[in-house]
């Protein structure tokens, strides 16, 4: 697990080993929109198509975000040190916020680039192979890549296994659970997939009838998905950044760990924070009576050692008082009768 509960006893990492922890997701969607801008970019120079520029940008802008974010990915994996006791998990959000400002500067020219293009529309440019070739590839490079990632989002979020046409719904109903760098290439690559699409229609009807206007239009209808990408991924790191409550199935999985413990009787309080892709659990919880001071420690220690075995939790924080004779924890019953 990359976040340590006891940084007191961790040695220090390598920048190889963090690189490695680092999310894989954002790695190849960062090569991958690198290739893709460099090309788009050449074929719009040569054929002067507004919707391949438009296309070429957001592409540029998925691989410097994409670069950001594995950054992010990587820092972020760092061990909690004494400074930093919770560990680096928000890290990952601040740089998804840096690439939601890459993603509004590039939705802002591409915008522009459209409205320049309804208002002076251009000729049907040459080329149309070179497009048509670029945009397929940009297809299936960010196909790939959206696959990739629908698949990753169902890993993370431990999720049953789906495929075919059952993989982006199921996907969409678990983005939620993911991590951030894997949901900002999520949203990035279906914009990405449904830009290319457009472009290349775009470039297709322009060849073959009259109307240029169409290639304003796609410009602008992807400068506005980048900036509807840009409000989601932000909304979701701004909700990450100030400190947001665990999923309920997660709550659901900590207090069922902690109500299975024979000697546990009640959870009192519970606090489970998500910071990145971890978990953060702080508890109170009320043992059976007359237990010794020294037994009631054991079984607390015991406690955070199961709790930190549950996967994604990074560390866990019990507390420990006299069962009190009332019914505390609202879902104790139906945790006891799901055991």
């Amino acid at each position: 697990m990359a976040q340590a509960h006891s940084p007191e006893v961790q040695q220090k990492e390598s920048l190889g080993s963090l690189i490695k922890k680092g999310n894989t997701s954002s790695a190849v969607a960062m090569a991958g929109n690198a290739v893709l801008a460099a090309a788009k970019g050449a074929a719009a120079f040569f054929t002067g198509s507004g919707a391949m520029f438009a296309s070429a940008m957001h592409s540029l802008a998925d691989a410097v975000n994409q670069g950001f974010v594995f950054a992010g990915s990587v820092l972020s994996e760092r061990r909690p040190s004494r400074r930093f006791p919770t560990g680096f998990g928000r890290v990952i959000n601040i740089f998804c916020m840096i690439a939601v400002i890459v993603v509004t500067i590039m939705a802002y020219e591409t915008i522009h680039e459209g409205i320049h293009l309804l208002q002076h529309p251009a000729e049907a440019s040459s080329g149309l192979w070179i497009n048509v070739g670029v945009l397929l590839l940009n297809i299936l490079i960010d196909g790939a890549i959206l696959i990739k990632a629908m698949k990753e989002i169902l890993k993370e979020a431990r999720a049953p296994k789906a495929s075919g046409f059952a993989l982006l719904p199921a996907a969409f109903k678990n983005v939620g659970r993911a991590a951030p760098p894997t949901r900002l290439v999520f949203y990035e690559d279906i914009v990405a997939v449904l830009g290319a699409f457009f472009a290349l229609v775009a470039v297709v009807v322009i060849a073959l009838t009259n109307f240029a206007l169409i290639d304003g239009l796609v410009t602008t209808l992807i400068g506005f998905l980048m900036i509807a990408v840009a409000f989601r991924v932000g909304y979701d790191n701004m909700i990450g950044l100030i400190g947001v409550s665990a999923p309920q199935d997660v709550e659901d999985k900590v207090s069922s760990a902690v109500l299975n413990d024979a000697d546990v009787v009640d959870i009192r309080e519970m606090r489970i924070i998500q910071e990145g892709r971890y978990y953060h659990v702080d508890t109170v919880v009320e043992l059976r009576k007359g237990l010794s001071l020294g037994e009631a420690d054991d079984i607390m220690e015991r406690i955070e050692r199961h709790l930190v075995t549950v996967p994604d939790i990074a560390d866990a924080a019990v507390a420990i008082v006299e069962d009190d004779g009332k019914v505390s924890w609202h879902r104790r019953e139906a945790e006891i009768d799901r055991g």
